[in-house]
């Protein structure tokens, strides 16, 4: 027992001893970098602490960046070229025929109506009915950002009467600076097909390709900087044609009343991934 109590007290002396040292030290160090931050000038000190801040803020958001994915997809065009009516089948299956024109966005975050009956993880779309009218359509912008795919709804029956007014709208979504960086894909759904007297979507590229080309010329010619728009479009000294964008646009034909959307569908699901 005896040998017991003088190991217990050896130890206890050896356990003080080295927690002295360490303290001697860390005083020394402390000491030492009291010191040295009094030789640094102040102006130097303030900026390695914002330098430390702003990267620390720069890999936070490029961290939540990534995990905020696109899965936007906006639906434009004229008034009246059946936007709210592709809405609500997208949504839920109906035309909801009694709304015609919706002058404030139609808005939400669901699985599309088609796929609801599908096995497996289906992933959410936000979609969202700009109006056409020309006084909200900046309204657009609000939502170019998080887009993934834009829907530029056309009315085939009512096509050549609106032809110039959707090309103005068309051409100016084309050359928006978000739509050209980001390569925003559009589709450009002539809607109301199955009627007999709609126009097909062939005439109506041809139609919408020459219209712009004639803007872009008109465009060009009241300033070289074209103040309206971000970007030229297409390729100057040639005919304007879609290929000709950097990002890409497809023509299409649908019904929204009828609930053909099948090209529809398979834009959306191209480019919001399940």
């Amino acid at each position: 027992m005896e040998g017991l109590e003088q190991w217990k007290n050896h130890a206890e002396q050896l356990s003080s001893q080295v927690l002295q040292q360490c303290k001697e030290q860390a005083e020394q160090l402390s000491s030492q970098a009291h010191e040295y931050l009094q030789q640094v000038p102040p102006v130097q000190i303030y900026v390695a602490v914002a330098m430390l801040l702003l990267t620390s803020l720069f890999l936070l958001s490029g961290r939540l960046f990534k995990r905020q994915k696109a899965n936007t997809i906006l639906l434009t065009g004229l008034s009246g070229s059946g936007k709210t009516v592709l809405f609500y089948q997208l949504r839920d299956g109906s035309s909801h025929q009694g709304t015609v024109t919706s002058m404030e966005p139609n808005e939400g975050t669901f699985v599309l109506h088609s796929e609801k009956s599908k096995n497996g993880k289906v992933k959410p779309v936000h979609l969202v009915d700009v109006p056409g009218h020309s006084r909200l359509r900046p309204k657009l912008d609000e939502f170019l950002p998080q887009a993934a795919g834009i829907v530029f709804v056309v009315d085939s029956l009512e096509f050549l009467p609106n032809c110039r007014s959707a090309s103005e709208y068309l051409y100016d979504i084309l050359t928006k600076a978000t739509v050209v960086k980001k390569k925003i894909p559009v589709l450009i759904l002539c809607n109301k097909a199955d009627k007999v007297t709609a126009h097909s979507k062939e005439f109506i590229q041809k139609q919408l390709e020459k219209e712009l080309d004639k803007l872009r010329a008109s465009r060009s010619a009241i300033s070289t900087a074209d103040i309206a728009n971000d970007f030229t479009l297409g390729v100057i000294g040639e005919p304007f044609s879609f290929p000709q964008c950097q990002n890409k646009v497809k023509v299409a034909e649908g019904a929204g009343i009828d609930g053909n959307l099948i090209e529809v569908e398979q834009f959306i699901r191209d480019h919001v991934k399940s």
